[in-house]
């Protein structure tokens, strides 16, 4: 029986995943294209935890010479030399919720870890002049330049994005840190930076004029996350014992893969990617589960998400140019640099000017619309959770009035103070409900040649044509509905069709009456 292969999704550490025979995802031919170009340093945006650390460490392990570590891997063809150089690695993942006293304490441990390497007395105070005296005598002990690593160099700051007082003493305490890779550029022979946000936005980094951005580049789209290519490959027969042990085909469970974990697209002409940590944790426990949302929520995006009014079914699919995405999240007017830059939205495609943005997969959609349910009906899980599948039970038996009475029901009982309550208010809760009920098509204002129809769900059977009035009639609601022709485009298919006019009653705050045609 062939031994079943390690999947390690708990560590980030290139050595010992290689060590153990962990899995690997062969990243090292981009990694080579990279080292040996004209330019030695670069800046990576990618979500949490998507592949960033491994990366860093993967790094380390080449420009230390580690030839042994790299057998078998892409790299070990295309590399002749393998020259050894000293590595200063600042990992800043871990630097959440600090102050200025605690971000100086955790610069000082790192730094005298190196310190006592290459013999520096930390005679200094400023972590800025502390890494300029330890680049300096790293350089002239070895004869070689350094290589820079820092990984998640705006941990430190993204808590703090609704604090600006905190937020500015910090941004500048790491400038006059990070300041001096410019100061000795010369010394360098390669400078690697990550994290989710954009460095020439924070101007962390306004100094370095040699600085490569590749968070948008094509030609590195695919250097954190899995490919579909790199899935049927490198991980067929993980794939194939997740098909097992499902009771289903390869292909239906790369499907189901797809649909929950694929998606992600980081330049205008990028392959699909997967979500590294889910993809590899549903193929070691055999179940599809929602992996990476489970790992706990930024503070950041929690904090600023009540700063503005998310429409989530906006977010399925939205016509937006670079700099909607690509800007600061402390000089954000909307929440969709926040969204993009955290991974809950992505690039679904591109005509070379402008991008369409949405949900990546289901994970992400559904992960979510569960968080933030609550910001709109002021109810908990539990009783959002009840109603929902109530509701979903009574369209599974296509008792649509049944269902329609669970919705009048909750609807009433959200308080005042929840939300504007307008029609765009009921649209939203209407699609929260729906979307986390179930596995159908959900769409709201679904165009078609004459209009906009509110809402549809489409099962394996039926699709259900919603159309809503404020303060109207049910019967003007499938009057627009007819004379808008919403159902034209689906009459051919073999489906049944079912219209609902419904109307809302502000005085009540609920459906008021509705009609149901099928």
């Amino acid at each position: 029986m062939e031994k079943k292969r390690e999947i390690m999704t708990s560590t980030s550490s290139f050595e010992k995943m290689r060590d153990l025979g962990a899995i690997y995802i062969d990243k090292t031919a981009l990694i080579y294209r990279m080292v040996i170009g004209a330019n030695d340093a670069f800046f990576l945006a990618r979500p949490r935890r998507f592949g960033k650390s491994l990366l860093i460490s993967t790094l380390q392990a080449y420009f230390e010479g580690r030839r042994e570590l790299f057998e078998g891997l892409a790299i070990a063809d295309l590399e002749q030399k393998w020259e050894k150089y000293p590595v200063l690695s600042f990992d800043m993942s871990n630097m959440k919720d600090m102050g200025v006293e605690r971000l100086e304490e955790s610069l000082d441990l790192m730094l005298r870890q190196y310190e006592e390497i290459y013999g520096v007395e930390p005679s200094a105070k400023h972590p800025s002049t502390r890494l300029h005296a330890l680049i300096q005598r790293a350089r002239a002990q070895t004869g070689k330049r350094i290589v820079i690593l820092i990984d998640e160099y705006d941990t430190p700051l993204l808590d703090n994005l609704t604090d600006e007082p905190t937020l500015h003493t910090l941004r500048n305490k790491l400038r006059d840190f990070y300041g001096v890779l410019k100061q000795k550029n010369g010394d360098l022979r390669f400078v690697f930076i990550t994290g989710i946000t954009r460095f020439s936005q924070l101007s962390i980094f306004s100094a370095m004029s040699n600085l490569v951005e590749l968070s948008l580049d094509s030609k590195y789209a695919s250097i954190c996350g899995i490919t579909k290519e790199e899935l049927i490959t490198s991980l067929k027969p993980e794939l194939a014992a997740m098909a097992e042990n499902l009771h289903i085909s390869e292909a239906t469970a790369l499907a189901r893969l797809k649909k929950k974990y694929d998606g992600y697209h980081f330049a205008k002409k990028s392959p699909d990617i997967f979500n590294p940590l889910s993809l590899l944790r549903a193929l070691k426990n055999g179940e599809l589960n929602n992996y990476w949302y489970a790992t706990g929520t930024p503070t950041f995006l929690t904090k600023m998400i009540g700063n503005y009014t998310i429409r989530p079914e906006e977010l399925d699919g939205f016509l937006a140019s670079e700099m909607d995405f690509n800007v600061a999240l402390e000089d954000a007017e909307t929440p969709i640099p926040m969204l993009y830059q955290s991974g809950y939205v992505t690039i679904k495609k591109s005509d070379g000017f402008d991008y369409i943005l949405g949900f990546p997969n289901e994970e992400v959609r559904v992960s979510f619309i569960k968080g933030l349910a609550p910001y709109y009906t002021k109810k908990n899980a539990t009783e959002n959770n009840s109603v929902i599948q109530r509701t979903m039970r009574a369209f599974r038996m296509h008792d649509v009035d049944t269902a329609m009475q669970m919705l009048r029901s909750f609807f009433s009982s959200i308080p005042y103070n929840a939300e504007k309550q307008d029609e765009n208010h009921y649209k939203t809760i209407f699609y929260l409900i729906f979307t986390l009920a179930t596995d159908y098509v959900v769409r709201t204002e679904q165009c078609s040649a004459a209009g906009r129809c509110d809402a549809l769900i489409e099962t394996e059977d039926t699709i259900y044509l919603f159309e809503f009035k404020l303060d109207g009639t049910a019967e003007d609601a499938i009057k627009q509905i007819d004379d808008k022709g919403y159902a034209i485009q689906y009459e051919a298919g073999d489906k049944k069709i079912v219209k609902i006019g419904a109307n809302f009653e502000s005085d009540k705050r609920t459906l008021e009456r509705w009609i149901v045609v099928a």
